[in-house]
Parts: C-alpha cells; sequence; structure tokens
C-alpha cells in the first residue's frame, strides 16, 4: 500500500511538473534577431516612406503589417513622410512563413505505454509485474511540423545613393500557422535596441497576455 501510495506521487509531481513547463513555453514568445546596420548620424526626424514591391502592391495582408511597423519604427527617430514630402529613407518588409519539418525530444506518454498503469505499477512486456515501482518515461525523438515565421526590415537611405544602411530578420517558430498573430512582436524584436550593433544575433522574449 504504501509502495502505490508514493508511486502516485511520484507520477502526481512528474505530471504537474510537465503542466508547469507547457504552460511556462505558452506564456512567453522568443524571438530569434539578427542585424546588419550602417547607421547614419544626425538623421533624427528625416522622413521615410513604406515601400511596397512586387505582390505586396495593393495586398491588405501588407497593409496590415505596414501598420504594425509604424507601430514600432518609433525607435528610430524617423517620421513617416505625408503628401508633398520628400523621403530620405525606404523602408521594405519582407515575410514569409514556411512549414519545415524538424525533430523533437519528448516523453512518451505514460498512459499510452504498453502495460503501463499510473496508480498501480506497470505490467511487463514478459508478463512480469511492477510491484509499485515507479518508472520515469523514456525519451523519444518525434517529427514535427513547424512554422518559420520570418520578417525582415531593410532600410535605403537615398541621400547615400541608395545605399541599405540598416537590414534586421527577426525568426520565430512555431506549431501554427500563426504569423499574424506573432508579427507584432516581430516588428517589434526588429526595432528593440534600434540600430544594435552590426553583424549582431540576440534572441528576445515577450511576455505574452494570459
Amino acid at each position: 500500500m504504501a509502495a502505490s501510495h508514493n508511486m502516485r506521487r511520484h507520477w502526481v509531481i512528474w505530471l504537474a511538473a510537465s503542466l508547469m513547463l507547457m504552460s511556462g513555453c505558452a506564456s512567453t514568445l522568443s524571438a530569434r534577431v539578427t542585424t546588419y546596420q550602417q547607421w547614419p548620424v544626425g538623421v533624427q526626424g528625416e522622413y521615410y516612406r513604406i515601400v511596397a514591391v512586387g505582390n505586396q502592391v495593393g495586398n491588405l495582408q501588407f497593409d496590415a503589417y505596414a501598420d504594425m511597423l509604424r507601430a514600432a519604427i518609433g525607435a528610430t527617430g524617423l517620421r513617416e513622410a505625408g503628401a508633398g514630402a520628400e523621403p530620405r529613407f525606404e523602408v521594405r518588409i519582407e515575410y514569409d512563413n514556411p512549414v519545415q519539418q524538424t525533430w523533437v525530444q519528448r516523453y512518451d506518454d505514460p498512459f499510452y505505454y504498453p502495460g503501463w498503469s499510473p496508480f498501480g505499477g506497470y505490467y511487463g512486456h514478459w508478463g512480469g509485474w511492477g510491484g509499485g515501482i515507479f518508472y520515469t518515461p523514456s525519451v523519444v525523438n518525434v517529427p514535427v511540423e513547424v512554422y518559420r515565421n520570418t520578417l525582415t526590415v531593410s532600410i535605403i537611405d537615398r541621400a547615400a545613393q541608395g545605399k541599405e544602411v540598416y537590414r534586421s530578420t527577426a525568426v520565430h517558430t512555431s506549431h501554427d500557422d500563426n504569423l499574424n498573430a506573432v508579427m507584432p512582436y516581430l516588428m517589434q524584436a526588429i526595432f528593440d535596441d534600434f540600430p544594435g550593433n552590426n553583424g549582431q544575433t540576440r534572441v528576445v522574449k515577450y511576455e505574452l497576455p494570459r
């Protein structure tokens, strides 16, 4: 009886830890940001314009993402050019979320172990009874599909013969096709710590609303 009680206790602790880990992963979003820049000095207050290229022209999804960029670009010190204003900078956006297959390590679900009983021991493959001995679930490699949510923002300086002076790419992987939901965070990641160090790669994390 005592052995069975101990096994239940170990099982509940393991299950609680797993749930805590799962909830922890769900409450934050992380993005890997790589930045290259030769940002000019003395450009505070200069004008920029967001430029659509190719099939972005007239694209409602692009228009929505452009609004997100406007909300995040304040760290540059630039102002959006209005009607009649001649912008010094052109800002371009590239985005995609291709699905890829990767491998992850996971615990085998004890409820689906052959002969596993979470409250009564383990019935072995050869007919032996575990007698209340707690078995730690084994780790297995399983294939999963992930979406590589990617945003690249580049800034062109027209006063420097169209030279690219800023390029930053933010990448976040997810198991769901949720590019629209993560795009505001990718925009924020692009402009956090602007302009950053040339060639810098960093990981940023954001708390998600509960």
